[in-house]
């Protein structure tokens, strides 16, 4: 947006003329002025110069005269000496006067200063100059001739002296006479000058102050029309700023808001003084400091003219921010507004920055319902393919479990403990129980169960990083509880809607028919629950062909499926192998536990045990991890042994971790035996993964084994060697 001053300079052409030619004509009188007071000065200067010609020339007849006189006074007597030295001195002084009004020369007087003398230009006063100067050449010879031979006592003067005074008497009259003459022209060229500058200055004044009156009526006739014309902009800027639905307002680099804004801005901003206001005030306690922070800098980069408006308006803050009422609380009256910036130029300069303010909230709340209703159908797609593709007793299995694992976490948190080792311990047995219902969900790929239990850890962790811990502690689990439980019940609906009897004959048909009417109309119609009486599966037989009422070996595929999906997260590749897995009967007791067990050691094996292709090639490995699941079972016990061929236990790398995370000092874990850092690896948060993410990095997968293991009275073994493998021998008794 940029401003045009092309108009406005086509507006002020005329006053800017006017303004010239009035200083002009003040300049033309200045200028005639300083020229007339150089003239009135010239003939002040010849008036003096004439007035000191005659003064000398009396002064020389008084010289003569006072010599003629003393004839017979000794001639180097201090009289005659000083008469003969004043004589010589006006004498020279009368030489140059004249000479120097005749062709312009400088004078020198009695006391060294210099003097310009003006030529003389006008006639008469060169005829007088010229009478004055006949004169003087009859005089100055006689009184040259005396002054050469009067300072000699041998020689005698007298008859020169009397010659000099004779000529004298009529030189110095007729001299005066003509320098009179000289000094009336003068006076005469001078009073005229003056009248004619009087004349000038006067017709000069009038001119001045009649052009002013024009210039002052055209002036405040111009101005009232451009004040009316700006009136009637300012009524139509007002009028269109009463009426627009948007608040609208200009922000200068200082981040302060202009007088001019639209009236609905007060309504959108919530706020009645904006006028003037600093915006960074007025969003102050309103907005997050951070958003606050980047806002200030936004700007900022909005001015620079450097930085392309469109490149920085991708990181405008206030698009779609929430804005909290004027006390900053969360309450009805918060509402979204969406902030846009444009640049205001002047030239190629940005002056302003336009902003234009929306209030969004109705858009943005439909589409945060909208979002909601996606997710809660994509999640009853991502539940019904779950069902559809996973054999129903691990289904049924997964329900119980999240049900049991909700309740046990219930019942932990309802125990309030009161030192930290009690608070510590409930700690420890949320995190197993949330990692183990985390691990179910991800190996089903129900993610968003699994992003629940994420977060829900998210908040487990930052309690174990945090210290000393309180009951109040543990009251925002109960949220994450509650959306598990509601998850839960929502996949066990959907389970039994699907699971509706059918006439035998067309029971398969049918139920592939109405899952696929299923997802076609969740998917083409998002706010559309599922209908009971329309969707009819038999959950006794899936995709596989697997029947529930088999052995356990639906397992072995299960187990299958969860490593390659952790495998594809991790960026690597891995092949899960057995051969005594299916062959074995698990007893009912253990089938949850080993399940259990099952899931941590796998996702274990993956995320610690297996490398990534590279790194095995690169150690002569093949680019596929092996990884072996075994069952053997006897009269007593039931053993499950876990073998990767990945890096296997980096000792020396737990010393560093327990550094690290300042549980021991370095001298502590430097005497810990292979053993010692073995429980250390098996104990609650703690990990080698550099950071946590959906498969591992927590610290939980041992802990839930260990804690499994000893609630059945088992024993764990593990063996490892560095680079080469890592196998894990878990046995629990069947009694």
């Amino acid at each position: 947006m940029a401003i045009s001053t092309m108009s406005d300079n086509s507006r002020y052409r005329g006053l800017i003329l006017s303004i010239a030619a009035f200083l002009a004509l003040i300049g033309a009188l200045l200028a005639f002025t300083f020229y007339t007071s150089s003239v009135l000065e010239r003939n002040t200067a010849l008036v003096n110069v004439s007035n000191k010609a005659a003064n000398d020339a009396q002064s020389v007849i008084k010289d003569l005269f006072d010599l003629q006189g003393s004839l017979g006074e000794h001639i180097n007597s201090p009289h005659q000496i000083e008469v003969r030295e004043r004589l010589a001195a006006n004498t020279q002084s009368i030489e140059q006067l004249l000479s120097g009004m005749n062709t312009g020369s400088a004078y020198v007087n009695s006391e060294g200063l210099n003097t310009d003398i003006p030529e003389l230009t006008n006639a008469n006063e060169k005829a007088a100059l010229a009478g004055a100067q006949q004169e003087w050449s009859k005089l100055k010879p006689l009184i040259e001739n005396y002054l050469d031979g009067a300072d000699n006592i041998l020689v005698d003067s007298s008859n020169e002296l009397a010659l000099a005074y004779e000529q004298a008497k009529t030189s110095s009259l007729l001299m005066n006479d003509s320098l009179d003459e000289l000094t009336e022209e003068v006076y005469e060229a001078s009073e005229s000058q003056a009248n004619l500058i009087r004349l000038i200055q006067i017709l000069g004044v009038i001119a001045i102050f009649a052009y002013f009156l024009i210039f002052v009526f055209f002036f405040v006739r111009r101005l009232r029309e451009t004040d009316a014309e700006v009136s009637a902009a300012r009524r139509e800027t007002q009028e269109i700023m009463q009426t627009v639905n948007t608040g609208l307002f200009l922000l200068d680099k200082d981040l302060n808001i202009g007088q001019q804004h639209s009236k609905a801005l007060n309504n959108i901003i919530g706020t009645d003084k904006l006028a003037g206001e600093n915006f960074a005030s007025v969003l102050r306690g309103r907005i997050s400091d951070k958003d606050l922070n980047t806002t200030r800098q936004f700007v900022e980069q909005l001015y620079n003219p450097r930085v392309k408006e469109k490149l920085v308006d991708d990181l405008n803050p206030l698009h779609k921010v929430l804005l909290n009422n004027a006390s900053g609380e969360q309450g009805s009256d918060n509402r979204f507004l969406d902030f846009k910036f444009s640049r205001v130029y002047e030239d190629k300069d940005i002056a302003r920055i336009l902003v234009n303010v929306s209030d969004v909230s109705d858009a943005v709340y439909l589409e945060q319902r909208l979002e909601k209703e996606r997710s809660q159908n994509d999640m009853q797609i991502e539940m019904l393919t779950t069902i559809l593709n996973v054999n129903p007793k691990i289904i049924n299995e997964f329900i119980s479990n999240t049900k049991s694992h909700i309740d046990k976490m219930n019942n932990i948190l309802k125990n309030p403990g009161s030192s930290q080792y009690e608070l510590e311990a409930k700690l420890n047995s949320i995190y197993r129980e949330m990692h183990s219902l985390k691990g179910e969900a991800s190996a089903l790929k129900l993610h968003s169960f699994t992003k629940i239990a994420t977060d829900a850890e998210d908040k487990l962790s930052a309690l174990q990083n945090q210290g000393k811990l309180s009951g109040n502690d543990f009251l925002q689990l109960a949220v994450h509880l509650d959306d598990l439980l509601s998850l839960s019940n929502t996949i066990e609906t959907l389970g039994e809607r699907i699971n509706q009897s059918v006439p035998a004959a067309a029971k398969e048909t049918k139920a592939t028919e109405s899952v696929v009417a299923d997802i076609e109309s969740l998917t083409a119609n998002r706010d559309q629950t599922l209908d009971a009486s329309t969707h009819h599966v038999d959950v006794t037989s899936n995709k596989n062909g697997i029947d529930a009422d088999e052995t356990d070996n639906y397992l072995l595929s299960y187990y299958q499926d969860f490593a390659q999906e952790i495998a594809t997260r991790q960026g690597k590749k891995v092949q899960l192998n057995s051969d005594s897995f299916t062959q074995t009967q698990i007893p009912e007791s253990l089938k949850n536990t080993v399940k259990e067990i099952g899931i941590q050691l796998l996702r274990n094996a993956v995320v610690h045990g297996i490398e990534k292709p590279d790194i095995r090639q690169s150690t002569g490995k093949p680019a596929i991890g092996n990884i072996n699941l075994d069952m053997q079972s006897n009269a007593q016990n039931l053993t499950i042994t876990l073998q990767d061929d990945g890096q296997g236990i980096d000792y020396e790398r737990i010393r560093d971790k327990l550094i690290d995370k300042g549980r021991f000092s370095s001298e502590e874990v430097g005497q810990f035996s292979h053993s010692e850092l073995l429980k250390q690896l098996f104990s609650s948060g703690f990990s080698t993964k550099e950071y946590a993410d959906e498969d591992g990095g927590r610290g939980v997968g041992l802990d839930i084994i260990e804690a499994q293991v000893k609630e059945h009275d088992g024993k764990i073994d593990v063996d490892s060697e560095f680079g080469k493998m890592t196998r894990f021998v878990i046995t629990l008794p069947k009694a």
